[in-house]
């Protein structure tokens, strides 16, 4: 449970009379560096002396727009030779001795749970990428390849903030339904 989550929760159970406000964020305010995002993606994708784990968690954020607060959570799920090196390959201080495998793809130092999204975050900052910032430039991008409604069935956002993402973006779905039409006579 987040800390925002907790608050509210005790708040309605009547344990406190604690009130942090919420800022709203409403997408990004400027284009993104789109040139810099994809250096970033093919280094992660082929530089073998980055830790593989590292590798994948910055491309899942870099080219699915996924935050560490979704990617920390990830089960075991191979979908790439890269995930199956990872899988093959988790540790975490929790690992070590453990009876069974961690159902982790990216186990953290206590048994049972997943590595937490403060220490994800520093791990991918020390390969030079800035998570929001990351995140907002995928999101940015595949607002101007799929509609807002799609787009937030997909990542589990709302659909007014992907129609704000779209709007920024300048996505125009127009003819999207007769491409995909398109795809499927192919």
């Amino acid at each position: 449970m987040s800390g925002g989550h907790f608050i509210r929760w005790a708040c309605t159970d009547k344990l406190t009379t604690v009130h942090v406000p919420a800022v709203r964020w409403n997408g990004p305010t400027q284009p993104p560096d789109d040139e810099h995002r994809w250096n970033v993606a093919r280094r992660l994708l082929h530089d073998d002396t980055l830790k593989p784990e590292d590798r994948l968690a910055g491309l899942l954020l870099l080219l699915y727009g996924q935050g560490p607060s979704a990617i920390h959570r990830l089960t075991t799920e191979p979908v790439a030779a890269l995930a199956r090196v990872v899988t093959a390959n988790r540790k975490g201080h929790a690992t070590i001795g453990a009876l069974a495998p961690s159902p982790w793809l990216f186990p953290g130092g206590q048994p049972g749970r997943p590595i937490s999204t403060t220490q994800l975050t520093q791990r991918l900052n020390q390969l030079g990428i800035r998570p929001n910032q990351a995140r907002s430039t995928a999101l940015f991008q595949l607002a101007t390849e799929i509609p807002a409604a799609i787009l937030a069935r997909t990542l589990g956002i709302r659909t007014d903030v992907a129609v704000a993402w779209q709007r920024l973006s300048a996505g125009v779905w127009a003819t999207y339904a007769a491409e995909v039409s398109r795809r499927k006579d192919s």
